[in-house]
């Protein structure tokens, strides 16, 4: 009789490419290969011939995820304006605005720059500009783009960009960010939050849109009701600055905020548009926050993103040695696609490592192998592509453009 694993065994050899025979004997131009990406021919190019380690999307399963996402927006009545630090891909954003999303959320001013310089309106900055050089490129984007939009958490911020506002004549959109038990940012909710908003609605240039409050310990809570609970409580004090900013006569146009996690709770708890991000590929430890149904996976999105990496050493039994080392963001919480026995790890900046107690899940040198990464903002931040994928055919590639260097600055 077939045992479980060796049946997963078997079903995996269609997720991790063949391992080399005797010759690594092949037929593709690995001398054109680059040559043929920069002009967009992907003629015979398949999983197996690609440089390990790099990022694969499941095409069919992305689009379903943004499908997903873009339905339950129509179907709750809350917007979505996701969140481009978890791709940092121009492509994936495009095809989210083609979807219906109004917008872009950027985490750095250079991402905010990337998304609207290729022409991606209503791009929102969800943190204030702190020093000359973000406050002058915020100005300056806002010039450039009048749908642009940051935030800001305190008064003294608000004078230095009314006054570099001021010496271009430039109008700006603000959000006021507010504290949603997250200490990193936000001004506290209530009549502090007012004041704020009142100070941005009363300068000559500053536009007052609305408040941003990011709940991101509600978005990882496990369990779909403890969840809901933890969103509701979190976002109280945003929803008391909302009544108080209109009970004033102040307009509030969005309410923005939310997670992956929460897409299907806060239309319930004032947000009138979602920042969620990772459910375009998803990750392991979004995985485990369980699912509305009761599920302790949370199956809501699929995983679209592998890091695909290659068995490079043989040498121990229970052991093989990968390329998927520290330097491309291994980690011991990564799950191997088709394979949930062996155990992930490390060996040092280039070198990965696959383990499993018994003969059963026994991988040989060369293989191929497709691992699920465990927190999408930092893996993705280590890559420069994705390469899309049909089944096993490669069928484009989108750059990875909003992340470390001077890409980010």
């Amino acid at each position: 009789m077939t045992s479980r694993r060796q049946f997963l065994t078997a079903a995996a050899a269609g997720l991790a490419t063949t391992a080399w025979g005797k010759s690594l004997s092949s037929n593709y131009p690995y001398t054109e290969f680059e040559a043929r990406i920069a002009r967009r021919d992907f003629r015979d190019m398949t999983k197996d011939v690609l440089p390990t380690p790099c990022m694969v999307v499941d095409l069919a399963m992305f689009e379903q995820n943004v499908k997903t996402m873009a339905g339950n927006s129509k179907a709750s009545g809350i917007h979505v304006r996701p969140h481009v630090k978890i791709h940092k891909s121009v492509d994936v954003a495009k095809r989210q605005v083609g979807e219906g999303a109004i917008g872009v959320t950027c985490a750095t001013i250079a991402e905010a720059e990337l998304m609207s310089g290729a022409g991606i309106k209503n791009v929102l900055w969800t943190k204030q500009p702190a020093s000359a050089n973000n406050v002058a490129r915020a100005v300056a984007l806002s010039k450039k783009d009048s749908t642009f939009m940051f935030v800001v958490d305190d008064p003294l911020v608000v004078d230095w960009v009314e006054e570099a506002a001021a010496a271009s004549k430039t109008p700006l959109k603000i959000a006021v960010s507010v504290n949603a038990n997250m200490d990193r940012q936000g001004i506290e909710a209530g009549e502090p939050a007012l004041q704020l908003a009142q100070k941005v609605a009363s300068s000559k240039y500053m536009q007052f849109q609305g408040f941003m409050a990011y709940s991101g310990g509600a978005a990882h809570t496990k369990g779909w009701e403890a969840r809901r609970i933890r969103s509701a409580n979190d976002l109280a004090g945003v929803r008391e600055s909302v009544a108080l900013a209109r009970k004033s006569g102040l307009p509030v146009n969005i309410v923005s905020g939310g997670s992956t996690g929460t897409y299907n709770i806060d239309h319930d708890n004032g947000l009138t548009e979602l920042e969620a991000g990772s459910y375009v590929f998803m990750d392991t430890v979004y995985n485990g926050i369980g699912s509305k149904s009761g599920d302790t996976t949370y199956s809501d999105f699929l995983g679209s993103l592998t890091v695909l990496t290659t068995v490079d050493a043989k040498l121990h039994a229970g052991l093989v040695s990968t390329d998927y080392g520290n330097k491309a963001m291994v980690r011991p919480t990564d799950k191997v696609k088709g394979m949930p026995w062996l155990q992930v790890g490390t060996q040092g900046a280039e070198y990965g490592a696959l383990k499993w107690k018994d003969g059963d899940g026994d991988l040989k040198l060369g293989q191929r192998v497709e691992i699920y990464c465990s927190n999408l903002d930092m893996s993705t931040n280590c890559y420069d592509r994705y390469y899309i994928a049909q089944g096993e055919r490669i069928v484009d590639v989108w750059p990875i453009m909003g992340r470390s260097g001077a890409a980010q600055r």
